[in-house]
């Protein structure tokens, strides 16, 4: 089978008087100050917490119980929305898609067998291993060998890249429509080593050898890049084709699935294992409830016509997922939107040799994911330069982007710092006393009795903090459902690490997220860069 070369295309003319496949670049000052407001705002939660927990406790108190009753009614909607999409999952899972695009298809409609997928896997250090897994699992969809096309997105950083690519060309040539790969140069001017450079010369480097030279037709390819580990459903193709065929609107929509990060989770660290249970709980919800917006998150589809019109990737970017959306956005004028596609994805997760090797690995992939922070800005740059798109739309993309960002840096230091540091220097605030608690009889009346009559900022505090707790019970009992088969049983060491981390979540998302989000924000304040790493998924390569 051909693979794509390496070579540089020449310009086109659409190209004169522009950057590669973008419009004009930004201002860079503009966008520059705006890429620290996240940073800027969590050090001014930070030090205005510090200030007012010494001046105005009950004050800096309230403010905290504020964000803990936001948070539980966050957590609270999320277990509802998360039973949504588990039923959803079961009922696209009993679906004939050919079928149903059989029974319902209109003379709009693409012939089905017309539809082309071109799934584009960027990689960098993987294993043979896991890429031959991702791969197996891949033919595995309906008509992979006429209608699935593969890309292998090699780094040239990586040594033996080619030959690596050359053997996977071999090996699963007869499994696909065709299997092409690129190999990304390192060191091009204006780019940075990442997903979404990758992604925008191995793109290219298609366009120019195969759309142009076979005369593929752009409006009925659709683009689908994903992580290395990502391991679809084996009728996700099948669903995107009919979703693609029968939608009029296809050229202005981004297809996503929920995502499980359940590819590996017995060789996760029983006491993270409770991270990727949340993380999975919340991705599944933001997608099924209709009162958040979804958004692309690690693998995900969209056409080539809208990536086209859209500029493609671009070379300097970590989170590409937001941000890929939020070019289509101002590209198609505000009129991109999200379809779901209940059928869930395999992805692994972080591991290590030891909890603190693993600890270490999730914090280094969570300051990678905050690097998303930086989108705040990017958003508001773009409103500001195409007033002409501003509208409720754009107002609810902008809150949705800053949401999780402001609440996971700023949001956390109130709450955390808002909740401790003013019994620090106000003892007699505290609705509990130590020596009073030890010295009741019911420890329990003594507790309720003195959180009733202190400040109802502790009662508030006290009721969302329950309310949490026994939402992550719920989202645990949910995974537990869903989880891979185990082929050894749980050990008894296993089985309390796992429960310990329950009471530890409080923790270990200091460790884990809030950590590494305040360092990536604070590095966007000042503007020191970051430098992409593979964090380690597995134990066994």
């Amino acid at each position: 089978m051909p693979y794509t070369s390496n070579s540089p295309r020449p310009p086109r003319p659409s190209d004169v008087g522009r950057s590669i496949w973008g419009g004009a670049p930004l201002p860079p000052i503009p966008e520059r100050v705006l890429d620290g407001i996240p940073g800027f705002l969590a050090w001014l939660a930070l030090l205005v917490s510090i200030a007012s927990a010494v001046a105005f406790p009950l004050t800096l108190m309230t403010m905290a119980a504020l964000v803990a009753c936001y948070s539980a009614c966050r957590f609270f909607l999320a277990g509802i929305a998360n039973g949504i999409g588990l039923r959803r999952i079961d009922d696209y899972e009993s679906i004939d898609w050919h079928q149903k695009y059989l029974d319902e298809k209109t003379p709009s409609a693409l012939d089905w067998d017309s539809v082309h997928h071109l799934v584009i896997i960027p990689n960098y250090n993987e294993s043979m291993k896991i890429l031959c897994r991702t791969l197996d699992q891949l033919s595995l969809q309906r008509n992979a060998r006429t209608q699935i096309s593969v890309l292998l997105a090699m780094e040239a950083a990586e040594p033996e890249s080619y030959q690596k690519a050359q053997s996977l060309n071999r090996q699963y040539a007869d499994f696909f429509a065709n299997v092409y790969f690129t190999v990304h140069p390192r060191g091009l001017m204006g780019e940075m080593q990442c997903k979404s450079a990758n992604l925008s010369w191995a793109v290219n480097r298609f366009l120019e050898n195969v759309v142009d030279e076979h005369e593929l037709d752009p409006d009925k390819l659709v683009l689908t890049t994903m992580d290395a580990d990502t391991r679809w459903h084996v009728n996700h193709f099948a669903a995107l084709t009919y979703h693609f065929a029968t939608n009029e609107d296809r050229h202005r929509i981004f297809w996503q699935a929920p995502i499980r990060y359940h590819g590996n989770i017995w060789q996760v660290n029983p006491l993270m294992r409770i991270i990727n249970t949340y993380a999975t709980a919340f991705e599944l919800a933001y997608l099924a409830a209709p009162w958040w917006m979804a958004m692309p998150m690690s693998s995900y589809s969209l056409s080539l016509k809208l990536l086209e019109q859209s500029g493609n990737w671009d070379t300097d970017v970590i989170a590409d997922e937001w941000h890929m959306l939020i070019k289509a956005y101002f590209a198609t004028g505000g009129h991109v939107s999200i379809q779901h596609i209940y059928l869930p994805f395999l992805a692994d997760s972080t591991t290590g040799a030891n909890i603190f090797q693993s600890i270490k690995n999730r914090y280094s992939q969570t300051l990678r994911h905050a690097w998303g922070s930086k989108e705040v800005g990017y958003m508001l740059a773009r409103l500001i330069e195409n007033p002409s798109v501003f509208s409720f739309n754009s107002i609810k993309l902008l809150l949705r982007i800053a949401h999780d960002i402001l609440l996971a840096g700023a949001g956390w230091i109130i709450l955390t710092v808002g909740s401790q540091l003013p019994v620090f220097f106000h003892p007699d605030i505290a609705p509990v006393k130590l020596d009073g608690l030890l010295a009741a009889s019911d420890k329990l009346v003594y507790t309720v009795a003195g959180l009733s009559a202190s400040h109802p900022a502790w009662f508030l505090l006290a009721i969302s903090g329950l309310v949490m707790l026994v939402l992550v019970v719920v989202f645990q009992v949910q995974d537990y459902r869903i989880r891979p088969e185990r082929v050894a049983p749980y050990t008894l060491v296993e089985s309390l690490l796992e429960l310990l981390s329950i009471p530890f979540m409080l923790v270990l998302t200091l460790l884990v997220v809030a950590l590494p989000t305040m360092v990536a924000q604070t590095r966007l304040l000042l503007g020191i860069p970051l430098q992409f790493i593979v964090t380690d998924k597995t134990t066994d390569r």
